[in-house]
């Protein structure tokens, strides 16, 4: 006897699958500057996290169409942020979802430990010994 699925049908179906296309091609006329997934999640009335398990779902036509919002995303703030016509602070934080950061390591020693702190030693002279009588 087949498993019965469990929850709620899906709503992704052709016309989603067409909606979500035409928000890739058109997301400049309805006011984002560049594309999201929450963009994406409001222009087909779904919630965000919707849009999540469905880019992680078995529909590879959707998989296509969100990664590549992914991918506009990521070269419209590049590009916007080397132009200089987006916040910068924005743009930093947005391109953290791309791999991008800011973080510094600094290493206390090299990796072939060259240049490893030296050992400094405090010698106590008794007092005695260095007085000028």
């Amino acid at each position: 006897m087949p498993k019965k699925p469990v929850g709620r049908p899906t709503k992704l179906d052709n016309k989603m699958i067409k909606r979500a296309k035409e928000y890739m091609e058109r997301y400049e006329s309805i006011g984002d500057r560049v594309p999201t997934v929450v963009g994406l999640a409001l222009y087909l009335d779904v919630a965000t996290n919707t849009v999540y398990n469905w880019s992680k779902g078995d529909n590879e036509d959707f998989l296509r169409i969100f990664t590549r919002v992914e991918q506009i995303q990521h070269q419209g703030l590049v590009n916007g942020g080397l132009s200089g016509d987006f916040n910068p602070a924005i743009t930093k934080m947005m391109l953290t979802k791309h791999g991008y950061s800011d973080r510094q390591d600094i290493a206390h020693t090299s990796p072939d430990r060259s240049m490893s702190p030296t050992r400094i030693e405090l010698i106590a002279f008794d007092d005695d010994e260095h007085s000028t009588h």
